[in-house]
């Protein structure tokens, strides 16, 4: 298996890309993170008070380069989903292999941001289902967890078809404070 933060690989499937995120995709993606819809369902714990609104597409160029300088330090991939009926970026997916003293050690930590319109429950599955197993190799993780807050019924509904339960066990940030709403999938139940 190679090393993800050597070689980045590119996933695809019958709708969509998902590559790394380049600075190219600033444009496309100050509409993600600009759009207030969006926001409520992006996954922002342990990110220092980051809320991931980035209204302009200067902002969004810098926050895109610090995913780079992440990837580059071993700390996470943000890679760029691509509609490939529209051949635009429609959003983001943050993965890392998560090491810490809680219930969420050795998980791959998956963020899913999407633009508002494609929040719907066939989306999320068909991103979910062909980023599932790929997570488990790229990261040598023992499970997944993603957020999905109450609120998020399209995302709730696609987790759940998808094969992700709700977990009770919390997430401990990097300083103490507890982060829930987790939903998972374990590799042996995939």
């Amino acid at each position: 298996m190679k090393n993800i933060y050597e070689e980045c690989p590119i996933l695809e499937n019958d709708k969509f890309l998902i590559r790394r995120a380049q600075v190219t995709d600033a444009k496309e993606l100050v509409k993600v993170y600009s759009d207030k819809n969006t926001l409520p369902f992006c996954n922002s714990d342990n990110c220092h008070g980051d809320n991931f609104y980035y209204p302009t597409e200067e902002i969004m160029k810098q926050v895109i380069e610090a995913w780079h300088l992440e990837y580059e330090g071993k700390g996470f991939v943000r890679f760029s989903i691509i509609d490939k009926e529209s051949n635009e970026a429609i959003g983001t997916i943050e993965l890392f292999n998560r090491k810490a003293d809680d219930y969420f050690n050795n998980c791959g930590l998956l963020r899913l941001d999407v633009r508002s319109d494609y929040e719907r429950e066939d989306v999320i599955f068909n991103l979910l289902t062909f980023i599932t197993k790929p997570t488990y190799e790229l990261f040598d993780c023992t499970m997944i967890a993603t957020k999905a807050r109450i609120y998020a019924v399209e995302r709730i509904a696609a987790l759940k078809r998808a094969g992700y339960v709700k977990s009770e066990e919390k997430i401990v940030g990097s300083d103490g404070t507890i982060y829930g709403d987790y939903w998972v999938i374990n590799r042996h139940n995939f």
